[in-house]
């Protein structure tokens, strides 16, 4: 029996109505966010009207108009990832060369420089799109891999900004309980680090932005000190050249590191974005990429390679005081000198964490609201609360296990950025153009599932990506089988150089048979 053509038009009717609803939900989200917060939450509505008026952040995910974006933080660009980076958790990880993979000074630098210039590009890529779209780094990756895997990589997200401010707060935390040894707990330590970066998280966007206009002046200043005492000390930049591996498996030591050094500027590029979405969209992207690059890189590989110059430190007070307490004991070790102005700058560069782990923060509750509307009705600064209660417990847990931490889990985020990266350029680059398959972005659609691409091309693309990075990684519990053939005894670390690959060449022709089929 067929069904007339009434029924049809009444059907398409009630479509283009849904349609129609949900393009006028989502517009007028943007618009106001902190009337729909207050209106959807009862009787808790004059309370939260009141937060909004004071100063804390309504909007969460929801675009941001182009008639509500401002200039005034271009050079924020630039001064909020040297504040980020140029902090004490920047430094293990230049230290890891020598006391993970027994590099030599000059090797651990040329590492850091060379992968350190790959991961810039790659994040400083992620946040041109800020300007551009005015929406968080999440929100983006729909429009590659649809609104399931916009979700898959939230959650991916949110365990990474965790993992990121598991290390943060347990190194501040470890820094507090040197300046006195005995008389301050870690555990208090570490609960004093997340309470001070929970408190400009909360209140939000321009917090966030104010607070990291001006951090790095302080920390940047206590670097140049923290070098000049090094140097005072004794750097022996041939210290390690002894026990320095040679032929595969000095390749396989720089790989592995090069892959937490590729980490620790790529683990950025899931939230480079949220951080510029409140610029104009005719911002020159070439503007904002040098901004953010030389944001990371100069901060990041000053930072680092301090971390390795001080592990070629070789007076015995130094290396106890590294093997009692990790890198927080041989700063300590390092001010001491200094007395009671050495302890004092130690409290400082204790507190510079905070700058580092604001992003990871904020960003955290943003990957929440992405993960769908359920989520993303609930307002953004309860998020955060939630991921500074969850990184505060993981520190108090693992406190003594930094160095096993930091060095896993740099290792595995390098893997997942790097498909993550490749897919969000392919489509940018080639599918997204001005003369492309799709001509460029419909905003609006940001939030219609309906609208947005079905997904499984950038879906299957990520799962190549995690094959990649199976045959290709060097984990103490895990060697992949390329990573094996690469390296000698322990293999070497392949893993983010084979995920990449492996999605950027499944996601072109997938990607493109995908479009063809569906039309998004």
């Amino acid at each position: 029996m067929s069904a007339s053509p009434d029924y049809y038009t009444e059907d398409k009717e009630k479509a283009f109505g849904s349609i129609e609803d949900e393009l006028h939900r989502v517009a007028y989200a943007e618009e106001a966010p902190d009337r729909v917060i207050a209106s959807r939450f009862g009787v808790f509505g004059p309370l939260l009207s009141r937060l909004f008026a004071i100063g804390v952040e309504a909007r969460g995910i929801e675009r941001v108009p182009e008639d509500q974006r401002e200039s005034k933080n271009a050079w924020n660009n630039l001064l909020m990832w040297w504040s980020v980076n140029a902090v004490l958790t920047t430094i293990p990880i230049g230290a890891l060369g020598q006391s993970a993979f027994t590099l030599s000074f000059g090797h651990a630098v040329a590492t850091i420089f060379c992968f350190g210039a790959l991961g810039g590009i790659a994040t400083s890529f992620i946040a041109t799109l800020g300007p551009i779209t005015g929406l968080r780094t999440m929100v983006i990756t729909r429009f590659s891999s649809g609104y399931v895997g916009g979700t898959i990589y939230s959650v991916l997200n949110i365990l990474t900004q965790l993992g990121f401010s598991t290390t943060a707060v347990i190194l501040g935390g470890q820094t507090l309980a040197n300046i006195n040894p005995g008389t301050l707990p870690l555990v208090v330590g570490i609960i004093i680090i997340g309470v001070c970066c929970l408190i400009p998280c909360f209140i939000g966007y321009d917090m966030v932005h104010v607070y990291e206009r001006y951090a790095w002046i302080i920390a940047s200043v206590i670097m140049l000190f923290l070098w000049g005492l090094g140097g005072k000390a004794g750097y022996d930049i041939n210290a390690q050249k002894s026990v320095e591996d040679t032929g595969r498996a000095l390749s396989a030591d720089i790989l592995s590191f090069g892959g937490i050094v590729f980490g620790s500027f790529s683990g950025w590029a899931p939230v480079a974005a949220d951080y510029n979405c409140r610029l104009p969209a005719d911002t020159p992207p070439m503007r904002v990429f040098l901004l953010t690059f030389f944001g990371l890189f100069i901060p990041i590989c000053f930072v680092q390679i301090l971390g390795a110059a001080l592990m070629s430190i070789t007076d015995p007070a130094y290396v106890l005081a590294y093997t009692n307490g990790s890198t927080g004991g041989l700063i300590a070790q390092v001010l001491s000198p200094w007395g009671h102005f050495g302890q004092f700058i130690l409290v400082l560069l204790a507190l510079s964490v905070v700058a580092n782990n604001i992003p990871n923060t904020y960003s955290t509750g943003l990957s929440i609201q992405a993960l769908g509307r359920p989520f993303a009705i609930i307002p953004r600064f309860f998020w955060v609360f939630i991921a500074f209660v969850a990184y505060t417990v993981a520190g108090v847990v693992g406190r003594e296990h930094f160095n096993a931490i930091l060095s896993n889990f740099l290792s595995i985020l390098s893997y997942w950025t790097a498909f993550f990266i490749v897919i969000v350029a392919e489509e940018h680059f080639i599918f997204r153009r001005k003369n492309g398959p799709l001509g460029g972005y419909n905003l609006d659609d940001y939030d219609t599932p309906s609208k947005l691409p079905l997904g499984m091309a950038g879906i299957l693309a990520m799962c190549f990506g995690i094959a990649g990075a199976v045959v290709g990684m060097s984990e103490v519990w895990y060697t992949g089988p390329l990573g094996k053939m690469a390296g000698a005894a322990y293999g070497a670390d392949l893993g983010f150089e084979l995920a990449a690959a492996f999605s950027a060449v499944t996601y072109l022709p997938l990607r493109a048979l995908e479009i063809k089929l569906i039309g998004r």
